[in-house]
């Protein structure tokens, strides 16, 4: 299992301040975000998963010199969400830096012309983030007259060529039970994002079959140490 760790772009600079060595007294505080990526590369992260908040809030890519700064800093593969609305904002994307990209699941339900295009587009380099609480599933305003589980709507994605989904909770502890299911049936990797405050659950997702792991402000207050966790997850 993988252990991805992630940024925040807001503005061109990390969201969160992040102070290698903090805890010993060594390194200095930086808000910039390829020195940061440079950081968790040499601790051990395969990937980097790049948020882009104002992308988010625009519907399209905006932190581009950012992203592309990070590409310049690193050679690790760099995952990025936020704005990515369509086919037009995922080759923004790749012409950014990124080398993955990740779609909002309400960007492509009920659409199947549009996730095809995403699909074409993105290939095999494609996620779709979807929040597994099922109260938010219920109520997403589905044309269809029964509104699908997580499992089947999941599997409606991974029939029409999608491999890799980022499964959030909103923050909260994730079910391990569900997403253990959900791994054992689902056709593709199962990404965990947030909610994983502890080093130990790290370990239980990697046992019930969880891809790879997300972590983000755990990782930015020490909560998390980023080579522990490569550790428990291998």
């Amino acid at each position: 299992m993988q252990v991805i760790p992630s940024i925040d772009l807001q503005a061109g600079r990390s969201r969160l301040v992040f102070w290698p060595g903090a805890a010993t007294g060594a390194g200095s505080p930086t808000d910039r975000p390829d020195r940061i990526c440079r950081s968790f590369v040499e601790a051990g992260a395969p990937l980097v998963h790049l948020v882009d908040l104002d992308g988010a809030a625009a519907g399209r890519p905006v932190n581009t010199d950012a992203i592309q700064a990070v590409a310049r800093a690193v050679a690790t593969p760099l995952q990025l969400a936020g704005g990515i609305d369509g086919p037009d904002q995922i080759e923004l994307a790749f012409a950014a830096g990124a080398t993955r990209v990740v779609i909002p699941s309400w960007i492509v339900a009920d659409a199947a012309d549009r996730l095809a295009a995403c699909v074409r587009v993105g290939g095999d380099w494609l996620a779709v983030g979807l929040d597994a609480r099922p109260e938010r599933l219920a109520a997403y305003p589905w044309r269809r007259a029964v509104a699908p589980t997580l499992a089947e709507f999941v599997a409606e994605l991974a029939a029409a060529g999608v491999h890799r989904f980022i499964v959030s909770h909103g923050g909260a502890q994730p079910d391990l039970e569900r997403l253990g299911a959900l791994c054992r049936t689902v056709d593709g990797e199962i990404l965990v994002a947030g909610g994983i405050t502890e080093l130990a659950t790290v370990s239980r997702m990697r046992d019930v079959g969880v891809a790879a792991v997300i972590l983000g402000e755990v990782l930015f207050t020490g909560t998390i140490d980023l080579t522990a966790a490569v550790a428990a997850a291998a």
